[in-house]
């Protein structure tokens, strides 16, 4: 594989009291908030969804995200400085989603320490698509550099698709980043391909371009592992509801994906094709032994990690 880098004062209060009753309150009561790093919002649409209906409240918990969704925080080449990951570390948030191998490659390098809790709701494709005609199957990428972003599921699914299909030596992947920028390079003709996902493949197949494979894939729930199990789970109860009600009624929140680009894509034109939303559900020790020495192949993790160090049991 050829990897290509582109760039007030107290009256008659008895203070002490006061404080030692609190501090008492505070020990003995749960824990029962918790604070998301974002996500692209199609990743982060059970959350949203169960905010929006109050699914997380009805289980006695308040989760709120860290702060809004950046573009701009979302693609350095240095994992840790993206968004989610960096606010996670600085311990400004408890927990974020993200692709399978990511999940694993965090957990395994976090100087906080984290989980993969379980395989997210979200099971979201990760589309190859190009503007150019001489490309048309995944043979004819042998040499040509595909967009993606490193270290992310675009970049993982590409290994997946392209291993196979081409000797390794073969292929190119070039790190461009951010969704929107990668898309940009590719409608420019920067890019003769490029791995996307949404509102981006819908974005693109409504400007011409044609897609020339498609990869669903679950990711990862990350946790810190110093969160209650009744939190946890509470959490993923909630967000599995939030699944059931996109997958009865998925045009009525089509608005938060389109949200990103909705200067250019209007939400009915999303498309249903390449999104799903299934129940969380446990990464178990026989997934994780195929994918951790599938990443080990590749030489994206040295391998010296167990699943109980990387995987909530």
């Amino acid at each position: 594989m050829v990897f290509i880098e582109q760039p007030a004062a107290w009256l008659c209060w008895d203070f002490h009291t006061l404080f030692e009753e609190d501090a008492n309150v505070s020990l003995a009561a749960p824990k029962t908030s918790l604070v998301v790093a974002p996500n692209v919002p199609v990743f982060d649409l059970p959350i949203h969804v169960a905010l929006e209906h109050g699914l997380f409240a009805k289980r006695g918990l308040e989760v709120t995200f860290s702060e809004t969704y950046s573009q701009a925080g979302y693609s350095n080449p240095d994992a840790f400085k993206r968004q989610k990951e960096s606010l996670y570390e600085r311990r400004q948030a408890d927990a974020y989603n993200l692709c399978e191998w990511a999940g694993l490659d965090r957990s395994e390098r976090s100087g906080r320490g984290s989980q993969v809790q379980a395989l997210r709701p979200a099971v979201v494709a990760q589309v190859i698509l190009s503007f150019d005609p001489a490309i048309q199957e995944l043979r004819d990428l042998a040499g040509v550099a595909v967009g993606i972003n490193q270290f992310t599921g675009s970049h993982y699914t590409t290994l997946q698709f392209l291993d196979g299909a081409l000797a390794r030596e073969d292929i190119v992947l070039s790190h461009v980043g951010e969704p929107l920028l990668r898309y940009e390079a590719l409608k420019r003709g920067e890019l003769r391909a490029a791995a996307l996902m949404e509102p981006y493949v819908s974005l693109a197949l409504k400007e011409g371009a044609h897609i020339i494979g498609v990869n669903f894939y679950r990711g990862a729930e990350v946790v810190a592992p110093d969160l209650p199990a009744t939190l946890r789970n509470a959490y993923l109860e909630a967000i599995n509801e939030a699944a059931d009600l996109i997958n009865a009624d998925f045009d009525r929140y089509k608005h938060y994906i389109v949200e990103p680009i909705k200067d250019r894509l209007a939400v009915h034109e999303l498309a249903r094709t390449f999104v799903r939303y299934a129940h969380s559900r446990p990464m178990d020790e026989a997934r994780f032994a195929y994918t951790y020495e599938w990443m080990r192949g590749w030489q994206l993790t040295p391998g010296a990690s167990e699943f109980s160090s990387l995987v909530v049991a």
